[in-house]
């Protein structure tokens, strides 16, 4: 029996009073009924990540770099701030590479009448310069507030948990495959060269 996908999922937010936690509560409901997963989380209001480089011993990167490293597979839950994702994100992004190398990554985004997606494709950009592999399909939440009821629930619950689904299901294909190839190829990977005219 193949081992279970090990997932983090990780808060694009750290802002008080963020809606985040809604959208990450809900995915989380939805990720932990599938078998294949088994889920942790990533909070960078939890982390309190310096915000400077300190080094590989500070508390709060050690324990980034043993959940980065650790996983198969991402999800991260952003919002879009100023047509882009948050300053909190990119730091935590930045204090881990190596950790993320060749394995996938999905999105959940959240926003106004862009629904985050303009975040997403520039968190596109910064992936692949770690040697991410990004999904294609994105689960969008425009004019988030509007769509979720009391209880943190979408009012199509059976369309979000849908499309959440079909976009885990891609995850999960890549995340075993890499998994598989990194496995069985452990050599350290190619130095890039420069081209010189």
């Amino acid at each position: 029996m193949e081992k279970a996908v090990n997932l983090a999922v990780i808060y694009g937010s750290a802002r008080e009073g963020r809606f985040c936690d809604t959208v990450v509560n809900w995915a989380m409901d939805i990720l932990r009924k599938d078998g294949d997963l088994s889920v942790s989380t990533l909070d960078p209001a939890v982390l309190d990540l310096p915000s400077r480089f300190v080094g590989n011993q500070h508390p709060a990167i050690s324990g980034l770099h043993h959940t980065l490293a650790a996983a198969d597979a991402y999800i991260v839950v952003t919002p879009e701030y100023n047509h882009s994702f948050t300053g909190e994100l990119k730091l935590l992004i930045d204090a881990a590479k190596p950790q993320c190398r060749r394995k996938p990554l999905a999105f959940v985004s959240y926003g106004g009448m862009s629904g985050g997606l303009r975040a997403v494709e520039q968190l596109r950009l910064v992936f692949a310069e770690l040697h991410v592999v990004t999904m294609r399909n994105v689960v969008s939440f425009t004019n988030a507030p509007d769509l979720f009821d009391q209880n943190g629930r979408p009012h199509n619950a059976t369309g979000c948990e849908n499309a959440l689904n079909a976009m885990v299901a891609d995850l999960k294909w890549w995340a075993k495959t890499l998994r598989n190839a990194r496995n069985t190829d452990m050599a350290a990977p190619p130095t890039p060269q420069t081209i010189s005219a």
